[in-house]
């Protein structure tokens, strides 16, 4: 599936974006924060490709009239999910390069995967995190509509060997239709 947005469009991740994925996985600002080690050649990037991006409802993320992908955003169904989700509620996940950070791209994708979420796939919770410190998701969320649920603290991250906070936000379906 393609999904457009007014400057992106989200479409599938293929195995030839694994150059343009390491140029931006590689710096340290980006997937340590989001969860994910820094990434060390482009054999691992493709590796990532086929491994966790290259699954239904996963998107890299691109500028309309660029193919490049920029950066990926996700939603992980039900049992998918990195949290315990019944199969009518999504987990959204997402990051964007270093040098498209304050364009207000990842808010739009953000906002276009709320919609498919809710309007094409029927789901009637979106739920997404953010690590302690990462106050630029943190923002993006917001903006998006997203409301604080809980915080779970000590949780071992095991793909990164520490132990983390994680803030949960949500966005029910009502919240959305209501415009809340």
């Amino acid at each position: 599936m393609i999904l457009k947005t007014k400057r992106l469009i989200l479409r599938p991740w293929r195995e030839s974006d694994a150059e343009s994925l390491y140029e931006y996985a590689k710096d340290p600002r980006v997937g340590p924060v989001a969860g994910w080690p820094v990434h060390t050649c482009v054999e691992n990037s493709l590796d990532v490709i086929r491994d966790v991006l290259a699954k239904p409802e996963i998107y890299a993320v691109t500028i309309k009239g660029d193919d490049k992908a920029i950066g990926s955003i996700g939603l992980m169904i039900g049992d998918k999910s990195n949290i315990k989700l019944s199969d009518d509620e999504g987990e959204i996940g997402y990051w964007i390069g270093v040098p498209y950070w304050g364009k207000g791209l990842m808010p739009e994708a953000l906002n276009e995967i709320i919609r498919h979420g809710f309007d094409d796939l029927m789901l009637d919770k979106l739920w997404c995190g953010y690590f302690e410190g990462n106050y630029k998701s943190k923002r993006v969320q917001e903006k998006c509509g997203f409301k604080y649920h809980h915080t779970e603290k000590d949780i071992l991250w095991e793909i990164m060997g520490d132990i983390r906070t994680e803030h949960i936000n949500v966005l029910s379906k009502e919240a959305y239709l209501n415009g809340e």
